[in-house]
């Protein structure tokens, strides 16, 4: 898949330039003892804007990895979303992780959930059900129904996704962003064969986290 993306994220655009500016006027004014802090400052945001280019799997059926962390649930439970017994993988996402969203199939967006919350720690379970999040429930052409859940932590204040029910998404393509930590919930349809094991570290966009059943 060709990358259609800068390697640093839009998302940070405003915050590197103005880290960059403060960084450069301490500098200019007061010497480099000063302005060290604001360097500091300005590695900091290059590095958690990062976008790196990603080689997406294609092995059919596979579920990609929708965002870099760990994996820190693994379990079967109740979709909130469609209802339904499902398969769960959940990833947290600390302030080094790159804060890029994928989406996990590729396939319809059929609905969109934005829920206002809590910002309690993300590593927590009841995170996934109390904090600020958005969720997707995406279709395949198959028929197959994931849902992806974007899940605010205990410093994010800000989840960004840019789709729509009725738009497309292609297989690991870059849906959204959750700006300074955070976790990303990944419902499957009950007999999905998992690839991660709890703790596992993942990286979004080129990390198979398991296959859809088949038929």
């Amino acid at each position: 898949m060709e990358y259609k993306h800068p390697i640093l994220a839009r998302e940070g655009w405003v915050h590197s330039a103005l880290a960059l500016a403060a960084a450069l006027a301490v500098h200019a004014f007061a010497g480099w003892a000063w302005a060290l802090p604001f360097w500091l400052i300005v590695v900091f945001v290059l590095q958690f804007f990062r976008d790196p280019p990603r080689v997406i799997p294609t092995e059919p059926g596979g579920v990609i990895c929708p965002a870099d962390g760990r994996v820190i649930a693994l379990d079967e439970v109740e979709d909130p979303y469609l209802k339904r017994p499902a398969a769960r993988i959940s990833i947290f996402m600390n302030v080094i992780n790159v804060h890029v969203n994928r989406s996990p199939v590729a396939g319809e967006v059929k609905e969109r959930w934005y829920h206002a919350g809590s910002f309690l720690n993300a590593a927590l379970d009841k995170a996934a059900a109390e904090n600020e999040r958005n969720a997707l429930w995406l279709r395949t052409a198959d028929g197959r129904d994931v849902v992806v859940v974007q899940v605010a932590g205990l410093i994010a204040r800000r989840i960004l996704c840019y789709v729509q029910p009725g738009q497309r998404l292609a297989l690991g393509e870059r849906y959204g962003f959750i700006r300074f930590g955070s976790r990303v919930d990944v419902y499957l349809p009950r007999g999905s064969v998992m690839r991660v094991s709890l703790g596992d570290k993942v990286k979004g966009g080129s990390d198979i986290l398991a296959f859809l059943p088949r038929d």
